[in-house]
């Protein structure tokens, strides 16, 4: 089977599947030999930014000489950056072998897609005898395939309204949801979370006798400067005090999700006698490896990839940008999922919209060009459409002048479609 064919059977035999509850992957992982009891780490949960910290405690392990195993989600471009070995994705064969050597099992249990993924870096990541698995919650955290993970470190990012119709229209009934990944006396980190979903989330880390280290009181991230080169701020954690560290991700709040990081790897080290480093903690922080986050593809003309798609993430994203230009205008490239809130996301980036370039792209959750031009009319911004997002980014790029950025982004799936056409076009040139 080869990789297209592989994908199109797993999305359409499995994708339908969706089903928030924990017996049939209970069940699958038993019959699999619950290759999660085999695995120490990380369990990171968070409306935004779970990803990031995801990517840095790969990095801060690394960084160390540990062996980690990453599981994200969703892919960008291939179905194998789901999992990274030792910061690398296995070959495409190891994953298809996994995936056919129990493939009757996911049958057996009408497995979904997430939850065979998931399956699948559980036993990869146990065959290959990793140190340390970092491991991303994929929506909400009580109920999702993930928590079956019994991790060192727990961590929440943010919370935040997404995914309303399945995990609540409320941000205390959505920080319950997450709060579900806390574990009896596993230590958790909590980034800048306020008012009743932070009380909520301590109430539930009480309830676990689950010890609680906070963004803002027990940890720090002071001090921030940034550029497209990066970050650079100061932390602070009891004995720890790191000065002018430089990160490679842009952005305020990857600072705090940067500090979450390096609280969790901190206390995971002391749980496990590993001994820390301060250089190798500076240098874990410049080589996170993290697309599609502001990720700045171009320094000149800037042109910049981010994979804000909801309402938070965007106001993070336009506060970046504020910092970087102050007071000017930018272009976009955006196409936004229909179930995400995309007329106000679209509201907020036409206040620092010089142009908007749109398109549908490939989901078939995705709004489509008119639901989104009608939105961008009514705050007379000018926009172009294209049928595809490549076309509007190869349209945006022809348009883009000395002096002028581009922003590229409103869903990870365009985010996806950005990078496949620019590798396209740079293997052309090639």
């Amino acid at each position: 089977m080869q990789y297209q064919e592989f994908l199109a059977h797993i999305y359409s035999r499995y994708s339908g599947n969706v089903k928030l509850e924990l017996n049939r992957m209970e069940n699958l992982l038993r019959e699999m030999g619950n290759p999660q009891n085999a695995l120490r780490g990380f369990h990171v949960a968070g409306t935004n930014g779970k990803g990031s910290v995801c990517a840095a405690l790969e990095a801060l392990c690394l960084a160390h000489g540990l062996s980690t195993g990453l599981n994200t989600s969703p892919h960008l471009i291939d179905y194998t950056e789901r999992f990274r070995l030792r910061g690398q994705e296995p070959p495409f064969n190891r994953v298809l072998e996994l995936f056919q050597r129990f493939e009757e099992l996911f049958e057996k249990w009408d497995a979904s897609f997430f939850e065979i993924t998931t399956a699948i870096a559980f036993q990869l990541f146990r065959e290959e005898g990793v140190h340390s698995a970092v491991i991303e919650v994929g929506l909400g955290g009580r109920l999702d395939a993930t928590n079956l993970f019994k991790p060192d470190i727990s961590a929440i990012t943010s919370i935040g309204l997404d995914h309303v119709k399945t995990l609540g229209g409320t941000v205390e009934l959505i920080a319950a949801e997450k709060a579900g990944i806390i574990k009896p006396f596993v230590p958790l980190i909590m980034g800048g979370i306020q008012g009743g979903p932070a009380e909520l989330i301590r109430a539930k880390a009480r309830e676990m006798q689950a010890p609680l280290y906070r963004l803002g009181k027990d940890f720090t991230a002071e001090n921030l400067r940034e550029s497209l080169d990066g970050l650079v701020f100061d932390y602070r954690f009891g004995d720890w005090k790191l000065d002018q560290l430089r990160a490679n991700l842009l952005g305020e709040h990857q600072a705090g999700n940067l500090s979450i990081a390096l609280t969790a790897f901190i206390i995971y080290a002391g749980k496990r006698g590993i001994e820390v480093s301060e250089d190798s903690l500076r240098k874990a922080l410049t080589n996170v490896n993290w697309r599609g986050r502001m990720q700045v593809l171009s320094a000149d003309p800037p042109v910049i990839l981010d994979g804000a798609h909801n309402v938070q993430g965007v106001q993070a994203l336009l506060l970046t940008l504020d910092k970087l230009w102050p007071g000017k205008k930018v272009k976009f490239l955006l196409s936004i999922l229909a179930d995400k809130d995309y007329r106000e996301m679209l509201r907020l980036i036409c206040g620092k919209a010089e142009k908007i370039y749109l398109a549908q792209n490939g989901s078939e959750r995705a709004a489509t060009l008119e639901e989104q031009a009608s939105e961008v009319e009514k705050h007379g911004v000018p926009h172009s459409g294209a049928e595809s997002v490549s076309q509007a980014y190869r349209l945006a790029l022809s348009e883009l002048s000395y002096g002028e950025a581009l922003v590229c982004g409103g869903s990870l799936f365009t985010v996806g479609e950005v990078l496949a056409a620019r590798k396209e076009d740079e293997a052309n040139i090639s």
